[in-house]
């Protein structure tokens, strides 16, 4: 391989590199080390014969490039190493070194210096000198890079106090704009948190020998990190650091993994172990420059012979010892066996991390807890899930060592875990510990927050097991529970909340709250008002811990109406029938007005929720929209239309015909709406009716105006939605039949929903919309054209058809 790559020039070269990157013997480090190697030998070449002699300049690998972590499309990064007395010939030699590369096509970061600039550059640019600390001799005088190496080295050790916190900076800005790699479904290796740059920062970190990573797993991490980005090149044939959805499954092919969500997986916990590592040394860096501020004036004020106090008791066997939580000296791990909660408790609510040698003490030497715990340790565990943010910070320090699995067994299952869910921000262990602190936020208005805590722990629990999460769940918060020292009563409970603890939210937002049906089931399931106020804290904390897209005043408003009705059931009161209520005056005015007009009629009207603060102002929660329409048919695809093209989002639709009073001919249909403008201000009432009037007579083409305005804007290629599913939901109402549709949320979507029922032959009563992230959620409850529940076989040939219809 080196008479081929170094005799035959480029083209040899090029031959033998492709014929490592493609050799299936190699892979990995062995991999990454043979292709700097041979690109040494070919570079060493090139600097050979085009140099008289070499004393005087040095060709240096730098970077990526100098700690020998060539992956496939990775630049070279090169420095050209001269001390600036032949000018000329150095120019000759570095295009006779550059043109080469840059002929095969390779990326090239490359600069000419001597040792003089690239000092002073270092010092200028801390990127510079990043990868300065990282040069590796490559051709030429070996003493001049060693003297520039040496010297490079003593300026960073020098200059550590002031550039430690500048390179802190660049990481903690870096990571605002990349994220976290640990979460992200399209993570970027290099940038993100807890990615290869960081990794680059700790080597400097320990370089200036104010502070070292910890260094249990970092190699590890550090060659799972590159063998992906190794294998995205390859995959892509592109030089790229970004893990795209659609590239995934042929990475984890290439790597040798079962699918995408295994390779997520072991993306997630190196990038877990570096973060970590990240947080204990920027820790102990702030802790080194502190004391060296601190330590002259300390001694000048306490004067000779005295010291300051070192340790502060947290809890029984636990300290506070310079900013973090360690163990007391008298504690005895192999003699407590609550000694890991109590001090996570202690550290959490103390707002403190805990010590990474207290954490590792604890995991190798502590005693397993009895089955079940004793109460102290149930204790413990509630006091540190209820201790707010800093629960999170405490918690990633008690799995980087194993405890929570040791804890926890079931809690491996949904460890690093990743939701394919644009509305997901966090893995599935991560939403877990951040439902459990939004809980804490609702301790206060619950009557056993304890419950409400271990609850937020345990809901998705069952993600990760075959079929319905809730339903796994339930089984498995019932072992925790029992395990964890609760009675028969609370055990119950808990195991409740978790397999309903979507029954709220999905209750509201897609079923008719008028409808006894709906109020009575949710009545049975939740079975007490305790319970139902648990749940009804739950359902808010865990929808705050998905993401923006899962929570707004709209849906806490829906939840909070139905929570009251079923509070009501369960109190015993009988809810009444919404075929028996009367129209209000504003329904009988509208309804009068279209009769004697022949025409649509509508007003629109704010809707507030109450604020969220007793000084803050309301928050809109959309518009009523309400339309009386003379009974006709296409009523439903024509409102949906005509909103859409304003671009008006439709939260809730409910359809009904009216009553009218004695001596009144003629038939009214009735729309009750919430809407909301999808940007800019709502439309006026009058446009809006003028187009209504003009939908229902045919003279405003609806699919036309949809379709030219879809046509205006290009199309993007983006991940490939799943098809469409609709599906009866058996004995939601005993009024009409309920048809879920679950579909990729895009303009019209009602609209075509509409003109499908209405083809179908069918009237729908009410619809429920709701918008998750990209996808759609509605319900539409459908009667005959007598106003009776569909019969089965019927129901489900109009499910087939509204499903054809979106497919299509």
């Amino acid at each position: 391989m080196h008479n081929e790559a170094e005799d035959s020039g480029p083209s040899g070269y090029a031959a033998a590199r492709l014929h490592l990157l493609h050799s299936k013997a190699r892979s990995g480090p062995p991999r990454r080390a043979a292709l700097a190697g041979l690109t040494d030998q070919w570079l060493t070449g090139l600097f050979t014969a085009g140099s008289q002699g070499a004393r005087g300049v040095s060709l240096v690998a730098v970077g990526g490039y100098g700690r020998a972590e060539l992956s496939p499309r990775s630049d070279l990064d090169l420095l050209l190493l001269h001390d600036g007395t032949a000018p000329e010939e150095v120019a000759a030699l570095a295009d006779r070194l550059w043109y080469p590369v840059w002929d095969l096509g390779l990326a090239l970061d490359h600069s000419v210096r001597t040792p003089a600039e690239a000092r002073r550059t270092a010092g200028e640019d801390l990127k510079v000198q990043l990868g300065l600390l990282d040069a590796r001799h490559i051709a030429g005088d070996l003493g001049l890079t060693t003297a520039l190496r040496t010297a490079v080295l003593a300026d960073w050790r020098n200059q550590a106090p002031k550039r430690l916190p500048a390179l802190r900076e660049l990481s903690e800005e870096r990571a605002e704009r990349h994220g976290e790699l640990q979460y992200l479904l399209e993570p970027d290796l290099k940038e993100a948190r807890g990615g290869l740059r960081d990794l680059t920062a700790l080597r400097a970190v320990a370089a200036s020998w104010l502070a070292d990573a910890p260094r249990e797993g970092l190699t590890d991490a550090r060659r799972r990190l590159l063998d992906v980005r190794d294998a995205l090149h390859l995959a892509t044939g592109r030089a790229t650091d970004r893990l795209a959805l659609q590239e995934q499954d042929q990475v984890a092919a290439e790597l040798g993994l079962l699918d995408a969500d295994a390779l997520l997986r072991q993306v997630y916990e190196a990038a877990r172990v570096i973060a970590y590592a990240g947080d204990v040394t920027w820790r102990e860096v702030g802790r080194v420059l502190r004391s060296r501020a601190v330590r002259p004036r300390l001694r000048a004020v306490l004067g000779r012979g005295r010291t300051a106090p070192e340790r502060s008791p947290l809890a029984e066997g636990v300290v506070e010892h310079d900013g973090e939580v360690v163990l007391a000296r008298a504690a005895r791990p192999e003699r407590d066996p609550v000694l890991p909660l109590r001090a996570a408790a202690a550290a959490a609510q103390a707002g403190l991390p805990l010590s990474p040698h207290a954490v590792r003490r604890m995991a190798t030497g502590a005693c397993p807890l009895p089955t079940p715990w004793p109460a102290e340790a149930r204790e413990q565990l509630v006091t540190l899930l209820g201790s707010g943010r800093p629960t999170v910070q405490v918690w990633e320090a008690l799995e980087t060592e194993g405890l929570i699995n040791s804890l926890l067994p079931d809690w491996e299952r949904v460890r690093c875990r990743p939701q394919r869910n644009a509305v997901h921000l966090w893995t599935v262990d991560r939403h877990l510990i951040e439902t459990a602190v939004r809980s804490s936020e609702f301790t206060r208005r619950v009557h056993r927050p304890d419950l409400l805590l271990v609850a937020a722990l345990l809901h998705d629990i069952g993600k990760g097991r075959p079929g319905d999460h809730s339903v796994a769940g339930e089984i498995i918060a019932k072992d925790v529970a029992a395990r964890i020292g609760f009675d028969h009563q609370d055990i119950t409970v808990i195991a409740a909340l978790v397999r309903h603890h979507l029954l709220l939210v999905e209750t509201a937002t897609r079923r008719d709250l008028e409808d006894p049906a709906t109020v009575r089931a949710v009545a049975e399931a939740v079975g007490t008002q305790g319970t139902l106020e648990l749940l009804h804290a739950l359902t808010e904390a865990d929808a705050l811990a998905t993401g923006p897209a899962a929570w707004s005043s709209w849906r806490a408003s829906l939840v909070a109406d139905l929570v009251t009705r079923v509070s009501a059931v369960l109190s015993g009161e009988v809810p009444a029938d919404p075929a028996e209520a009367a129209p209000t005056a504003e329904h009988e005015r509208l309804a009068l007005e279209a009769i004697a007009t022949g025409a649509p009629v509508l007003s629109l009207r704010a809707q507030a929720a109450p604020p969220a603060e007793p000084s803050g102002d309301p928050e809109p929660l959309g518009v009523e929209l309400l339309i009386a329409v003379p009974d006709q048919a296409g009523v439903l695809p024509a409102v949906a239309g005509v909103l859409a093209v304003h671009r008006l989002t439709v939260r809730t639709a409910e359809l009904r015909a009216l009553d009218l009073p004695d001596g009144v001919d003629g038939s009214v249909l009735l729309l009750d709406w919430r809407v909301a403008a999808e940007y800019g201000s709502l439309p006026q009432a009058a446009r809006l009716r003028a187009d209504l009037v003009r939908a229902l007579d045919g003279s405003l083409d609806i699919g036309s105006r949809l379709a030219e305005r879809d046509a205006a804007y290009p199309r993007r290629r983006g991940v490939v939605a799943p098809p469409p599913r609709v599906t009866v939901a058996p004995a939601a109402s005993r009024h009409a039949t309920v048809i879920e549709v679950r579909a990729q949320d895009a303009p019209g979507l009602l609209f075509r929903m509409g003109r499908a029922l209405e083809d179908a032959g069918v009237r729908v009563r009410s619809a429920h919309v709701s918008t998750l992230g990209a996808n759609a959620v509605d319900a539409f409850y459908v009667t005959q054209e007598q106003g009776v529940p569909l019969p089965d076989e019927e129901a489900v040939a109009v499910a087939r058809k509204l499903e054809e219809a979106l497919r299509a």
